[in-house]
């Protein structure tokens, strides 16, 4: 069975992101917001939230 990329919508802090990205790469969602977190000091992570947060899918 093939891996799918979902935004979560339980344990979601703002859009469910990184919560998915956690569960796609079998990773604590904690881990995936605090680099995250640091993408965002540099002015990349912001905008590349928002895409994601556009263009992944809602888990049904």
């Amino acid at each position: 069975m093939q891996k799918k990329l979902y935004r979560v919508r339980e344990g979601k802090v703002l859009a469910g992101v990184c919560g998915g990205l956690g569960e796609y790469f079998n990773v604590d969602p904690t881990v995936i917001r605090v680099i995250w977190a640091l993408l965002c000091l540099s002015g990349t992570g912001i905008l590349a939230y928002i895409v994601c947060a556009l263009i992944i899918p809602e888990k049904a």
